[in-house]
């Protein structure tokens, strides 16, 4: 097995009780709330060509396809997209989700105003590649968008099993500053990174979902 077949394979188990938290409806609209203005901020006027990496359970895709945006989602965990697709069979304007890797999506060339992730930077297997990846498919001018943080200081341990030397490098992150010097180095120019308080108000008012920390979050962004 390799370490991405442990990934997908670890997110497809979790799927169905990742997804029952995040569901809450104390939260939900809430959610819808912040972080709608987290992307709005960050993205072109809709309607835009989005294209989401790691799309997981399709909260990012269907939050922007509600905003207006024409959405595709991407993950290779089959348990997170089977869940993605019965929320957007919800929605009048759904996303389009399909199996994908977020490091190499195989997707036209310059075909998206935007590329968006959330929570995927620490859990990319080669970083580097998966930013040449993204600006490949973007259009002239486009933004790349990802929010993450440096969920695992003291070490990421077992939980994708034995890791190669060399992968995953952003997981044992200590600063944000290594994964936007990551999107520098991939080319994207004008590199920001926004603390999300917000987002970190909303979480320790709700709690974040078993086995997560309630921690600061940061929107990092770069135009292609």
């Amino acid at each position: 097995m390799t370490l991405q077949d442990a990934i997908n394979d670890y997110w497809t188990d979790r799927a169905p009780s990742y997804d029952a938290y995040q569901q809450r409806p104390e939260r939900r609209d809430l959610d819808v709330d912040v972080w709608g203005r987290v992307w709005s901020s960050a993205l072109p006027a809709a309607p835009a060509d989005v294209l989401d990496v790691g799309t997981g359970r399709g909260h990012v895709a269907c939050l922007l396809a509600g905003l207006g945006h024409r959405v595709t989602g991407i993950d290779l965990a089959d348990g997170m997209l089977e869940i993605a697709r019965e929320h957007a069979a919800r929605l009048p304007d759904p996303p389009t989700f399909r199996r994908g890797d977020a490091v190499a999506p195989d997707l036209p060339p310059a075909s998206y105003d935007a590329v968006v992730g959330r929570y995927v930077m620490w859990t990319l297997r080669d970083p580097a590649t998966a930013v040449a990846g993204w600006r490949r498919v973007l259009r002239p001018g486009g933004v790349v968008a990802m929010v993450d943080s440096t969920w695992f200081t003291e070490g990421l341990g077992s939980l994708y099993g034995d890791r190669p030397d060399a992968t995953l490098p952003l997981a044992d992150a200590r600063s944000i500053e290594e994964a936007a010097q990551v999107l520098r180095e991939g080319g994207l120019r004008e590199v920001t990174v926004t603390p999300l308080h917000e987002v970190l108000e909303l979480d320790r008012a709700h709690g974040v979902a078993p086995g997560h920390d309630v921690q600061l979050q940061w929107l990092l962004t770069g135009l292609g």
